[in-house]
């Protein structure tokens, strides 16, 4: 009896052996499983370490970075440069690949590898993680600017630990920050002349659009008798005033727009919830390029289940866990109201200090006069003005101001949001010390900078030594 039970426990055992092998097999193997909830887990359990916040909601879909089994750096290279090469050609990379490929610069090659992204940023080290997931020692640039010629007087007193503190030097994006460019703005009062945001200009551009279908949606407002979508499909009478009262409606653009497509043989194919954001992506590619990009929509771009805020590891609002976030998520399905996804959209699911505080401060206010029409148009800062601002882009109908969709391109690091930003209402010296100063953003910029970062100060003193040194006999 004892045997024929030890027998049965054996085949238990390895049938759940099986099982389990099967499991963790198709989790591994099985590219859906990161999307799957019985699945996800068992993909997850192979994850060597945490991710940065940079990759953590991308972090199960393994195959974005490990795009070939078993292989070198050079894989994961190619894999870092399909997501971030333009980011870097946009940023005019202080520190290109280029430069340590020149014979010249090859001894610095000895000491660190600067070609490979991976070089300074290791995946699953959350020990060794830093700032914008940099996993070097914070004296890294020591390994190449540690010479008198590389290291000025001005610089002596500096911490070892310094060089990327705010307003000082980037690796990769110094465009706000390069020496003529602070003598440039050295004068630069606190508060411009103009302090306003660029107008955005997609109204216009769509009629130049080659893709646009003119034809079928002329440039002409709509009334509620000509929207064209089936019986028993055009909603509530609140649902028709929504988009009657859109930018879509006004310009021409009908139900079928976002809601169908054509089919075979003519007829209209409807579809009551159109894809987000693919059904938006016809009109505004460039939008969508941004938004897939950034931390609201990088999940879709690898074909992931959408992101919610219950996934985030910022401060969230525990009522908005489990909204799936796309374009309507911010503009709603209808009403595409661009203020209501300017500010309170935004706030309805962020829950930090910086959010909280908005309402409290002088760019909210000057928010309030624009929108009451005290004010013209571009004079109130919202959350979008400095999150996702108005910047000129090159599109496939030529360059234009775009809003850019990902949040996130102006935080890596913040120093980023000067030019975008910043400038189209402060002076250069004034935003490099209000974005070195932490108490300030926490506050939502409500008081003035309680330091200065002497960037400017010494750019001029370089210049007028220069200049001196010119002018001797």
């Amino acid at each position: 009896m004892a045997k024929k039970n030890r027998r049965v426990l054996w085949i238990y055992w390895g049938v759940l052996s099986v099982a389990m092998v099967a499991y963790f097999a198709t989790g591994l193997f099985y590219k859906e499983a990161a999307t799957n909830p019985l699945l996800a887990p068992a993909r997850a359990a192979f994850l060597p370490g945490q991710t940065t916040h940079g990759h953590y909601q991308i972090e199960l879909a393994c195959e974005s970075c490990h795009s070939k089994s078993f292989a070198g750096q050079e894989a994961i290279q190619e894999a870092c440069v399909k997501c971030h090469e333009s980011d870097l050609k946009e940023a005019k990379d202080s520190h290109p690949a280029s430069k340590f490929d020149d014979p010249r610069n090859a001894d610095r090659l000895e000491k660190i590898d600067a070609r490979m992204c991976v070089t300074c940023h290791v995946e699953h080290k959350p020990g060794l993680a830093l700032a914008m997931g940099v996993t070097q020692p914070q004296d890294v640039c020591y390994n190449c600017h540690s010479g008198p010629e590389e290291m000025p007087q001005d610089h002596k007193n500096f911490k070892f630990d310094g060089c990327t503190a705010a307003g000082c030097h980037n690796y990769h994006d110094n465009r706000a920050l390069y020496e003529d460019f602070l003598l440039k703005h050295a004068q630069d009062a606190k508060l411009n002349d103009k302090p306003q945001l660029p107008q955005r200009e997609f109204a216009a551009a769509v009629r130049e659009m080659s893709t646009y279908p003119a034809a079928k949606y002329p440039f002409k407002a709509l009334s509620a008798t000509e929207q064209d979508a089936p019986a028993g499909k055009r909603g509530s009478a609140s649902l028709q005033a929504d988009w009657l009262g859109t930018a879509h409606a006004k310009a021409g653009v009908n139900c079928s727009g976002c809601h169908a497509s054509d089919g075979k043989d003519g007829t209209m194919n409807w579809t009551d919830r159109p894809t987000d954001p693919t059904a938006c992506k016809g009109c505004h590619a460039a939008e969508d390029k941004g938004f897939l990009a950034g931390k609201h929509g990088m999940r879709l771009a690898q074909d992931l289940t959408p992101m919610t805020p219950g996934d985030a590891r910022l401060p969230m609002k525990a009522d908005a866990a489990h909204k799936e976030l796309g374009c309507t998520s911010c503009h709603s399905a209808h009403r595409f109201d661009t203020k209501t996804a300017a500010v309170e959209s935004c706030m309805s699911c962020h829950n930090d200090k910086h959010t909280l505080a908005y309402k409290e401060s002088p760019h909210y206010a000057l928010w309030q006069k624009e929108i009451a029409g005290q004010a013209p148009p571009g004079s109130g800062v919202t959350c979008a003005s400095c999150h996702m601002p108005r910047m000129r882009m090159s599109t496939e109908d030529g360059a234009r101001i775009v809003v850019q969709h990902n949040q996130n391109d102006t935080l890596r690091p913040n120093q980023k949001m000067i030019r975008a930003t910043c400038m189209s209402c402060h002076g250069l010296g004034f935003s490099i010390d209000a974005l070195a100063d932490k108490k300030l953003i926490d506050n939502n910029f409500k008081g003035m900078p309680a330091q200065h970062v002497p960037s400017i100060d010494m750019a001029v003193a370089k210049d007028a030594a220069t200049r001196s040194k010119r002018n001797k006999p």
